[in-house]
């Protein structure tokens, strides 16, 4: 016979999941650096960031998502080079437009 006055025995607490927070972080902040590459420094920036956090979560969270800081590499790298191939037309170019105007004695 049990007693009405006595609460059910409360269920185990659910185990946490596996440690992810750098994957995650690498991941959406190297889409967004993709997003804003050619923003020079913004892009530049969130890249390697992304890079950084994505290989320490490789290195770190055994248990994360591979894709999570794969994702967040190759975006990171694919933003950083964007952003140095933007920064170096947009120098070079007019660079040489303004050396061509200057050549025919305007």
């Amino acid at each position: 016979m049990t007693d009405s006055t006595t609460p059910p025995p409360a269920a185990p607490a659910p185990a946490p999941g596996p440690a992810q927070t750098l994957s995650l972080i690498s991941f959406i902040v190297g889409l967004a650096s993709f997003l804003f590459a050619l923003i020079p420094v913004l892009g530049f920036l969130g890249g390697l960031a992304a890079v950084i956090l994505g290989f320490m979560g490789k290195k770190k969270e055994l248990a994360a998502p591979k894709w999570m800081w794969l994702v967040g590499i190759i975006a990171g790298f694919v933003a950083i080079a964007i952003n140095i191939i933007f920064v170096i037309v947009s120098i070079i170019l007019p660079l040489i437009l303004v050396a061509s105007y200057g050549t025919y004695g305007y």
